[in-house]
């Protein structure tokens, strides 16, 4: 038996069947809780805005066009969410990025500081990442997490896919002039 799309789940759920619901619920919500975990500031507060998120999905599928996307349909609620969150804490969010994905780890010998050459680098650029401003910050946690392409980007964050170009490469940029300032090379 083949498992049916997400738009043919919604379009279940629009039409009265909860279960079909419950199955977009367990196909998503391990992804909306990463995502929330490296965009904001806690899992706590991750754990409930995703269920937010899915509180406003059921409520608005009647709305949902069954010929887009419902990957991005409820990444744009989940995202509307976070902003929301982020507004209303009155802070940036702490982001928990993988640092390996985005910058390689220098080869080194086992050594017995090695764990904590690992964590020096792992703040440092953790601390990169924090000065990074959302609209770019964002877009970076998408691409290398969520793994989303330009398009689904775009449309997640409303913005044409070479915006989302643009800004994933300035994100990159910026990281990397941090992180050698922070290193104290060049």
């Amino acid at each position: 038996m083949t498992t049916p799309s997400d738009e043919t789940l919604a379009k279940m759920t629009q039409g009265g069947d909860n279960d079909a619901f419950g199955i977009l619920v367990d196909r998503y919500e391990p992804k909306l809780l990463r995502y929330a975990k490296r965009f904001l500031f806690g899992y706590d507060d991750a754990h409930d805005l995703v269920q937010e998120t899915f509180l406003k999905a059921y409520v608005n599928i009647k709305g949902f066009d069954i010929s887009r996307s419902f990957s991005a349909w409820i990444y744009r609620i989940a995202h509307n969410e976070f902003i929301n969150a982020i507004k209303r804490k009155g802070r940036e969010p702490i982001p928990f990025f993988d640092t390996d994905t985005l910058f390689p780890h220098p080869t080194t010998q086992e050594t017995a500081d090695r764990a904590y050459l690992e964590k020096e680098l792992s703040e440092m650029l953790d601390k990169c990442l924090a000065s990074l401003d959302p609209k770019y910050r964002e877009p970076l946690v998408l691409y290398y997490y969520e793994e989303k392409n330009y398009q689904e980007i775009g449309e997640i964050l409303h913005l044409p896919p070479s915006t989302v170009g643009v800004r994933l490469k300035r994100a990159k940029e910026q990281l990397e002039k941090c992180y050698y300032k922070l290193n104290g090379t060049n």
